[in-house]
């Protein structure tokens, strides 16, 4: 008897037992620029099971972080031009790459107080405008998934007052929000890609990063800065896209599906990076990292505030996000 025939009889057998194999009828890659082991992996995989339980497994969506297709401008670039299906990409990158200035919104300084009040705005209204502004940028825009509240890590010197800011060469997405909020703190603030972080960190390009704790652990940078002082002073969202032909072409149920996973799974996620921040700072302290409160939080607020007031301006949503948050404070 040919190997062949074994082989088609033993697959039969197979079969028999264990029912014939069902491949899904969409499958999508959605990729995101953090490491596999940080909080937006855990956010891509809530949303991937929501919409399979919702569409009774027609629609797969395997979740590829490690910046394996590449970094956040990229991600956002490739869903735009529909060679990449979908992405979770940090907020920040959309108005450097995309001119959507509405989403500065969501890292104004000391705006938000806590992860429950920005899950409730974002599953709400206004976030719903953000996430639909996108789609004049060829992006559906789908959820949101948190990273973690942003505090500071410098690697030569702890940070405990604002005089310790001072000229330090601060890593920081290069926007206007981010180098207007830097500047009013007093650090001298240089734009550098994410991937290069632990490198700059490593060779002393850049002094210190203002970044959460989840990077910190996730990408090893406590391997070259040991001092964090928690600062607390935004948020930092990724939005869930996908390119906007794309999601137009599928059937209404599976659109349905992908609109109600990303928008009832927003409240889980930000409980989930909520409740790990406690674990991810004593898994920090277990590998030498000080955790230092800053002497003077009320100033760095008050100097920030004026940066709030010219960024209110700059886009109706963004005022429109601010009032909904102080509405609800």
């Amino acid at each position: 008897m040919r190997v062949s025939t074994l082989l088609a009889g033993a697959a039969v057998a197979l079969s028999m037992i264990h029912g014939p194999a069902t491949a899904a009828d969409y499958t999508f890659k959605f990729g995101h620029a953090a490491s596999s082991r940080h909080a937006f992996q855990t956010g891509v995989e809530m949303f991937a099971k929501a919409v399979a339980e919702k569409t009774g497994g027609r629609v797969e969506i395997e979740v590829i972080g490690d910046r394996q297709l590449g970094d956040d401008k990229q991600l956002l670039e490739g869903v735009q031009l529909g060679t990449i299906d979908g992405a979770l990409v940090s907020s920040p990158t959309f108005p450097l790459a995309a001119g959507a200035v509405a989403v500065d919104a969501l890292q104004l300084p000391f705006v938000v107080t806590s992860y429950d009040q920005l899950a409730a705005v974002l599953a709400g209204p206004v976030g719903q405008k953000i996430l639909d502004s996108l789609s004049e940028k060829g992006m559906k825009g789908l959820s949101y998934y948190e990273a973690g509240l942003r505090h500071f890590l410098s690697r030569a010197k702890p940070v405990k007052s604002l005089a310790d800011f001072q000229g330090l060469k601060t890593r920081i997405v290069p926007i206007p929000l981010h180098k207007a909020t830097w500047e009013a703190v007093g650090t001298n603030p240089v734009g550098m890609p994410y991937g290069e972080v632990y490198s700059g960190l490593e060779t002393g390009v850049i002094d210190a990063v203002e970044i959460n704790l989840s990077s910190i652990e996730s990408e090893n940078l406590y391997q070259n800065a040991r001092e964090v002082t928690l600062t607390g002073h935004y948020f930092w969202p990724g939005i869930l896209i996908m390119n906007q032909a794309r999601f137009d072409g599928l059937p209404d149920d599976i659109k349905q599906a992908l609109v109600e996973a990303g928008h009832e799974t927003i409240a889980e996620h930000y409980a989930f990076v909520r409740d790990d921040e406690a674990r991810v700072a004593a898994e920090l302290k277990s590998k030498g990292v000080t955790i230092n409160q800053l002497d003077n939080l009320d100033e760095m607020r008050a100097r920030t505030a004026p940066v709030v007031e010219q960024w209110s301006a700059k886009d109706p949503l963004i005022g429109e996000f601010i009032a909904t948050v102080r509405k609800g404070s």
